[in-house]
């Protein structure tokens, strides 16, 4: 594999039930190297199996979210070389977007190429109103590869997903939100912050594994198997019996995946 130029690094911890999986980088620009690629990788690995996590926030450090791949390691890509990081990638934000936990993107910055394919793979986008938005592959001769193509199409007409791939133009934050693309939009970094906090609030009452259900259905399309499979653990009896006596529901630490 070429060499990369990229010293971005992926910090996963956790502050009681949400963990945070964090982008940082000395020059606060952010990008995908295959070696970034797979350090997410293990961090969703890491989390997809910590019983006290309910929500996953992806953050960024620095002036840009995330500026998509290392086109200096890519320019000398052979064939086999672009498949394989396109595969490992799409492995990568694959395992992202099937996470049992609610998974939020707090948006920091600019969200381009790779980063608005990680963005996309995400249940929830928040973002600063400075932050623009944009597949801009096509400009330098290529096509997203971890999923921008499918994903980017599930939230906007499919008319839009194809101007926005075809032309590589870049969209405000409130231009995102009014095509569905992003959930909130907010002023500043500490805005932000908050607005993690409220949706997390907004999320909290609903039982954990009944979301990862929900998550697998919308995925899979089996709708009535996810909803057979709530009646395996307690928390679907525990949640019917609350309604019906009128009180909280008591959930339990969210299941293994």
């Amino acid at each position: 594999m070429a060499n990369e130029k990229s010293q971005t690094t992926v910090a996963l911890s956790r502050t009681g039930d949400v963990a945070s999986i964090e982008f940082s980088s000395p020059d606060g620009i952010n990008i995908f190297s295959s070696r970034v690629v797979g350090e997410l990788g293990e961090a969703v690995e890491k989390v997809a199996t910590d019983a006290q996590a309910r929500f996953v926030v992806l953050r960024a450090k620095g002036k840009v979210f995330l500026a998509g791949a290392d086109i200096a390691q890519m320019q000398r890509f052979t064939q086999d070389e672009a498949l394989a990081f396109a595969r490992k990638g799409q492995s990568v934000f694959d395992a992202l977007e099937r996470l049992p936990q609610v998974t939020i993107a707090a948006i920091s910055g600019h969200a381009l190429g790779g980063g608005c394919e990680v963005a996309l793979a995400c249940d929830f986008r928040l973002t600063v109103a400075t932050a623009k938005f944009g597949q801009p592959e096509v400009r330098l001769g290529l096509i997203p590869g971890w999923g921008g193509t499918q994903r980017l199409a599930r939230y906007v007409p499919l008319g839009m997903a194809r101007r926005l791939l075809f032309s590589g133009e870049q969209i405000t934050a409130e231009a995102a939100r009014a095509l569905h693309l992003v959930d909130e939009v907010v002023a500043d970094a500490a805005e932000l912050e908050a607005a993690v906090q409220r949706w997390v609030t907004l999320l909290t009452p609903g039982s954990p594994a009944a979301v990862k259900h929900l998550k697998r259905a919308m995925l899979s399309g089996d709708e009535a198997g996810e909803f057979a499979k709530c009646f395996v653990g307690t928390e679907a009896r525990e949640g019917t019996t609350a309604f019906l006596e009128k009180r909280a529901a008591g959930w339990t630490q969210r299941p293994p995946a």
